[in-house]
Parts: C-alpha cells; structure tokens; sequence
C-alpha cells in the first residue's frame, strides 16, 4: 500500500498513456490491416503479392526490432520526425508506427479468414449485379466478415495491450517503463510486479469480456 501511495500520481499516468499507446496503435491496425487484407484477396496478382509479402515480414519480424528500427534507424539516423524537436514526442509516435504496422499484419490475416467465411455466391451476386471489386468488398464481403472475426480481433487488441510495453525500449513512458525504474529506486520487486500485472488485467480482462459479448450479439448465423 505505501508503494501505491507513493507512485499513485505515476503509475495512473503511466498507465493512461499505455492506454493511449493502445488505442492509437489500434486504429492505425486496423486501417493498415484492413488495407492488406483487401489486397490479399485483389484479382490484381501484385496487390495479392505485396499484401502476402507485407504479412510475412511482419508477422515474422520481432517487435523489438521494429520499434527500435523507427526510433533508432528513421527517427534519429534517417531525421523522420513526426513530432517536431521533441525526442518523447517522437519516439511515442514512432512506437505508435511500429506497433500499427506489426499488429496490422495480424489483424489482416484475422480478416481475411473472416472473409474466407462469406459465402462465395454472395460476392457472385454483387458482381452480377454490376458492383466492382471495391464495392463487393466494401458493401457485401467486410461487413459479414468483421462480424464473423469480431472475438480473434478482441485477441489481437488484447496482445497490443501487451505488445506496447516494448515502446519502453525507446524510452516511452508507459508502464513498463516505469515498472524498471521503481525496480531500480524500490527493493519490494514482487509487489511491484503485482501492482503492474493487476494494472495490466484491469485492461485486459474487460477488453475480452466485451469483445467475447459483441462476437455473440453480432454473430452471423449460418
């Protein structure tokens, strides 16, 4: 308890901007992800190739590497800024690209098992009906198939959550990163992992809780 009475201030603020990290990272996932799984299944042969290529990278490639990449090798060797002189601001933004270019591939392949669901003659019926590829996709295929994968999705938000502690590796000030440090200045390092694991199942846990209620209210029936 002395510990939470001590840190309160940062271990609330520190949380709020995993949060932040979290959810910013998610819609750019989700858009990215999007946009590939479209590709993925484009009658286009070099739509299909770059989107195969882009999965493959990613979901091969470890995240640390990633964030480390934007921060290390385009923020401060290449000179990308994203947040004008500022390091912190920079480096937030860049772990917000990394973590949205890493989840984007799985949340592309999510999708494009969700789309792999939707009957083959209903996108026979759109085009027969005079729709183009975009229109079938936008209209008819991607809204049966968020439906069909609204629960994998919710497993891939839930791993973000988890996934953004390694923008602490570029000095982001979430919770991880001030985990490390109150391990440095603190000898109760079993309370301090307690504190930050419950922090971490306070996010988590309602995040599956309400994915696993919209899968069941939304589910398609078949």
């Amino acid at each position: 308890m002395d510990l939470i009475s001590e840190y309160d201030t940062e271990i609330l603020q520190a949380f709020w901007v995993t949060i932040k990290l979290t959810l910013t990272s998610a819609v750019g996932a989700f858009v990215l992800g999007t946009i590939v799984a479209a590709m993925r299944v484009s009658p286009v042969p070099v739509a299909r190739t770059l989107g195969a290529a882009y999965v493959t990278i990613f979901r091969n490639t470890p995240l640390t590497l990633i964030i480390l990449f934007c921060s290390l090798g385009l923020y401060l060797t290449l000179q990308w800024k994203l947040a004008g002189d500022s390091i912190a601001d920079n480096n937030y933004r860049w772990a917000v690209v990394g973590l949205s270019v890493y989840t984007g591939a799985f949340v592309c392949e999510s999708l494009r098992a969700g789309i792999n669901t939707v009957a083959l003659g209903q996108s026979e019926a759109g085009r027969s009906l005079g729709l183009s590829f975009g229109q079938n996709l936008r209209y008819i295929v991607l809204p049966q198939a968020f439906r069909a994968v609204i629960a994998p999705l919710g497993s891939v938000l839930i791993a973000l959550t988890k996934n953004s502690t390694i923008a602490s590796a570029i000095g982001v000030a979430e919770a991880a990163y001030l985990m490390a440090e109150m391990n440095e200045n603190e000898a109760a390092v079993i309370a301090i992992g307690a504190i930050f694991a419950f922090g971490f199942v306070c996010l988590t846990l309602p995040t599956g809780l309400l994915f696993g209620w919209l899968a069941k209210r939304f589910e398609v029936a078949r």
